[in-house]
């Protein structure tokens, strides 16, 4: 497959990218690539704020990405590909793409620049985990260390293999791995320790949320309070979002919805996220009988749970 990226080098040369290249913080990089409709992708940290440093355009023969004043932050996969366009509906031409992978290398600066000090990880048993510490000098060994008890941990190949493109790779998770981690870097007899990664296990499969639902009591009188209560257990990092139809919808009837969310550990340092959601109906009346009903959707999909209450 020919690739249809180009770097325009100084005084108007041009070259064909390596797969990687190392290029000195503070340097203009601009690359091109042929085609009358050329998508674009980059690190996300310069998505992350909308970095007036870099400028897509695209020409009537080929799209120019350009990114000044670099920095060791912008490490990372630069990569553009020709769209097939029907309309306004585009798709990617897999015939035509091009990616080099560049590393800013900055005085000091072994590691790519993390935004936080502390960064969490999740480990989930189906599907790996990453320890993104990425280096910005291509001949630097890479090693990763767990906190405490102080010791190497091995990256073997085989549980734990170095990519350099992503950091250290957990192949399959399990309980085991958790604490707290960080890398360490070497290169040109000078040594640097990156930001501390905590590795947390989640237990919770993933998917559609795992939904129960519960009423405060399921026969009411006349007069009374009644709460119903969704709760979805689930992954740490995964947002939940609520519905309900009630009874008393079709008649407007007023009722209080509450939404709420807090990590929990159970044991073992396992960690899950509660989302609950609470109804409350004031002044129980005959049209408050019936079906309640909850919906807990996240990014993979919806589950819906239902209690009846009755008029005792």
């Amino acid at each position: 497959m020919q690739s249809i990226m180009m770097q325009v080098m100084d005084k108007g040369r041009f070259q064909k990218p390596a797969a990687t290249l190392s290029l000195m913080a503070g340097q203009t990089v601009e690359l091109r690539c042929k085609g009358n409709k050329i998508g674009w992708s980059y690190p996300a940290y310069l998505d992350t704020f909308k970095d007036s440093r870099l400028s897509v355009k695209q020409h009537e023969r080929y799209g120019q990405l350009t990114l000044v004043n670099s920095t060791s932050a912008d490490t990372g996969e630069f990569s553009c590909w020709a769209q097939l366009c029907n309309g306004y509906i585009c798709r990617r031409d897999e015939a035509k793409t091009g990616s080099t992978y560049i590393l800013f290398t900055e005085k000091g600066e072994l590691f790519v620049p993390s935004p936080s000090y502390f960064d969490v990880v999740y480990l989930n048993p189906d599907r790996q985990a990453v320890v993104p510490c990425r280096v910005t000098v291509l001949s630097a060994k890479v090693t990763l260390h767990r906190e405490f008890p102080a010791k190497e941990i091995p990256a073997n190949g085989t549980d734990i293999i170095y990519d350099m493109k992503r950091g250290f790779v957990y192949l399959q998770p399990h309980s085991e791995h958790q604490g707290v981690v960080y890398c360490r870097a070497e290169a040109g007899g000078k040594s640097q320790i990156s930001v501390k990664y905590h590795l947390l296990y989640v237990e919770v499969p993933s998917g559609p949320p795992s939904t129960t639902i519960l009423a405060s009591s399921n026969k009411v009188k006349g007069g009374d309070d009644v709460s119903v209560l969704c709760t979805v257990l689930g992954e740490p990092d995964v947002e939940v979002e609520f519905r309900w139809i009630f009874p008393g919808q079709k008649d407007e009837r007023p009722v209080t919805i509450q939404d709420t969310w807090r990590l929990i550990h159970r044991g073992l340092g396992h960690t899950t996220r509660i989302s609950q959601s609470v109804i409350t109906v004031e002044d129980f009346e005959t049209i408050d009988a019936g079906y309640y009903i909850c919906t807990a959707q996240n990014l993979q999909g919806q589950t819906t749970v239902a209690t009846t209450v009755e008029f005792s």
